[in-house]
């Protein structure tokens, strides 16, 4: 079993820290490769951006995945075929449709399931605010209604959406929190508190919550190897956002060098993952 960690090109926008001038499309994915991530993750759907990235992608040896927002199966199917286009190796879904009753999200989610099934890809149920997955006790009847669900995990949502008390967490609320992680086939990367989507994770205050995630990430990935198979792979996105996900001062910039943190963040997963 493996390890592949890849970076958000959303992740990517409004980069580097403190410059006028972004980055370009080249710029980002050979920043990307020089940093020793293995592969990007990206929107593949609009053509001309997926003809621009895959070629790039190939000269930077970088792997990808779909990211994709799809309110109907027939969306779906769409977002297959650019995920061939695109030579994903996977593809992470924010299911978008908020039932009420977890009963009306089971179709949605099966249906998807058995599509990217068939057309041979795994597919992975990212937890996401303003999304089906907004809610943790939903989240958690879900995965019970449909077992073969497997999720993506991205633990700053739940933490901002409930605003757990602690660190450390009541019993509960870790219990809570290990049984979504434990249905957990990969990961999205960052570090929340309780009222902040995404905290710089160098300033010393923060700290406790930087400990908090990497022991959840620890977690889960002890999870994955306990049951996963020789050749199965543990995908992590390391996915700061440009703001308003990244915190700014009063001037408008941001307040921490989020390249420097992917890259402490990918170096940090790698570390658990070896010693888990």
């Amino acid at each position: 079993m493996k390890l592949k960690v890849y970076q958000s090109y959303w992740g990517s926008t409004a980069l580097p820290y403190g410059s006028d001038a972004e980055w370009s499309m080249e710029e980002k994915l050979a920043k990307i490769a020089e940093a020793n991530f293995d592969g990007v993750e990206w929107l593949m759907e609009e053509q001309a951006h997926r003809e621009a990235m895959v070629p790039l992608c190939d000269k930077y040896n970088l792997k990808r995945s779909n990211i994709v927002f799809p309110w109907t199966p027939e969306e779906f199917k769409d977002d297959i075929q650019a995920a061939k286009d695109g030579g994903a190796s996977h593809i992470n879904l924010q299911p978008m449709p908020m039932p009420r009753l977890v009963a009306h999200g089971v179709s949605y989610i099966v249906r998807l399931m058995d599509m990217a099934a068939a057309a041979g890809y795994e597919l992975f149920i990212e937890t996401h605010r303003d999304r089906m997955t907004t809610d943790m006790y939903f989240t958690l009847d879900l995965i019970d209604a449909v077992p073969d669900m497997v999720l993506c995990g991205d633990l700053s949502h739940f933490l901002v959406g409930r605003e757990f008390a602690g660190p450390p967490l009541s019993e509960k609320n870790q219990a809570y929190m290990e049984q979504i992680i434990g249905r957990c086939g990969a990961f999205h990367g960052r570090v929340a508190s309780r009222e902040q989507v995404q905290v710089p994770i160098n300033f010393p205050h923060n700290k406790v919550w930087l400990d908090l995630y990497a022991s959840w990430w620890e977690y889960g990935f002890k999870q994955f190897k306990a049951r996963a198979a020789a050749d199965d792979v543990m995908t992590f996105v390391v996915e700061l956002g440009p703001p308003t996900y990244a915190m700014q001062g009063a001037d408008g910039q941001e307040l921490s060098d989020r390249w420097e943190e992917a890259i402490q963040i990918k170096d940090l997963v790698r570390d658990i993952w070896e010693r888990c």
